[in-house]
């Protein structure tokens, strides 16, 4: 496929440009870069409001493979997603929070839930009203995920499983109304057999409980989330082929999402190329690590454009985590030798206010935040395993 704009996608980007704009007012406007990984705590109750304002206008679900309007949504072409997604990051849009089910259940629920499940959630999803998160790793249970203990038994009084367990890294489960929780129904299973794919209100005093974890950027983005008896609604796919769907999900974390992230990449590095032009430094390595980091952000570009566009292979979504996750983790490092002696600092040092609680200053924070990059969302050791084993026949590894 010949991944191209043609004349209908520069109409839409027009459309799309021009409602934002003209949403992009009042509290939305202040909201305006918001959010994102590292800065979920930002405008919360703004974003959640912005997401119903993108459900009224139909934004929400453009990619899912339903009839258009099936769900309150317009259904675009992947070229129209992507020219959406670019205009939505380089006007700076709020950080989304209905990502997580917009991208990641909503399709799910498409290829494996049933015409019910479909008809009960997309709609709430489509509007902007049910926010979701997901329960996936555990202690001792990250990258790993078939070894999760998280164990759900179904109550014979009324059919509905009873999940006991303790899930973490959770994303926006303090705001979330639902989680879709990966957990073990047959007792006796082990790995990536007897599990399910539950789907799990959050409103349960006594039974849900979420505590954030305080990172080094001192934010909380990411939760624990305990669960003592919690109740869940159904269950997707059907009993012990919660591993199938779980995997069908995992697919779909990389996409047209890859260049939204990519975009707000390219700002970054915007500000670290000023930084070291206002500070007149003539270091000749450093200079060669900055041309390095352009270049590689184009080459991700390009490489994700040929992935969507249908040339990419089954472990293009683990070559992408590998690419942008050391890219951003060298940026950060970038960003504080760029700063030199003085990114030991704080703004508190300088007269200045900080959004942090420890009060840094954004490439301090991009420094701190990205050193997980490499880890969450799938370790680098874990996605050169996939590479090597079902991409490239290698023998597994010995375990």
């Amino acid at each position: 496929m010949d991944f191209g704009f043609g004349p209908e996608d520069e109409e839409l980007r027009g459309r799309a440009r021009s409602w934002l704009r003209e949403h992009l007012v009042g509290t939305y406007a202040h909201a305006r870069g918001l959010g994102g990984p590292g800065s979920e705590h930002e405008g919360v109750e703004a974003r959640r409001a912005w997401e119903r304002e993108l459900g009224r206008g139909g934004w929400i679900g453009q990619g899912w493979e339903a009839p258009d309007g099936a769900y309150g949504q317009r259904r675009l072409s992947l070229t129209g997603q992507v020219v959406w997604a670019e205009e939505y990051a380089a006007l700076r849009a709020p950080g989304r929070v209905g990502h997580i089910g917009e991208n990641l259940l909503a399709p799910t629920l498409v290829a494996h839930g049933s015409q019910r499940q479909r008809d009960r959630y997309l709609p709430g999803i489509a509007r902007g009203e049910e926010l979701w998160c997901q329960g996936y790793s555990e202690p001792g249970a990250g990258s790993d995920l078939a070894g999760i203990r998280t164990a759900a038994v179904r109550d014979p009084a009324d059919g509905r499983h009873r999940i006991t367990g303790q899930k973490i890294w959770t994303s926006l489960a303090r705001d979330a109304d639902w989680c879709f929780v990966l957990a073990r129904t047959d007792p006796g299973s082990r790995r990536h057999r007897g599990l399910t794919f539950l789907l799990v209100p959050m409103d349960q005093p006594g039974r849900i409980e979420v505590r954030p974890i305080r990172q080094l950027t001192g934010t909380s983005e990411f939760n624990e989330v305990f669960f003592d008896g919690a109740v869940a609604a159904e269950a997707v796919g059907g009993e012990g082929d919660g591993w199938t769907v779980a995997m069908g999900l995992l697919a779909l974390e990389r996409g047209v999402s890859t260049l939204v992230q990519q975009i707000g990449f390219a700002a970054e590095l915007e500000r670290v190329l000023a930084a070291h032009a206002a500070s007149g430094a003539d270091d000749p390595v450093l200079r060669e690590r900055l041309v390095r980091q352009w270049a590689e952000l184009r080459t991700m570009r390009w490489n994700a454009l040929r992935t969507l566009g249908g040339s990419g292979d089954q472990g293009a979504p683990s070559v992408a985590k590998l690419l942008w996750g050391g890219w951003h983790r060298r940026l950060g490092e970038l960003a504080v030798a760029v700063r030199g002696a003085e990114a030991t600092a704080g703004p508190a040092d300088w007269g200045r206010e900080s959004p942090y609680e420890n009060g840094l200053d954004e490439e301090q924070r991009l420094f701190l935040f990205s050193r997980a990059d490499t880890i969450y969302g799938g370790s680098d050791e874990i996605q050169r395993n996939i590479i090597a084993e079902r991409v490239l026949g290698l023998p597994r590894e010995t375990r």
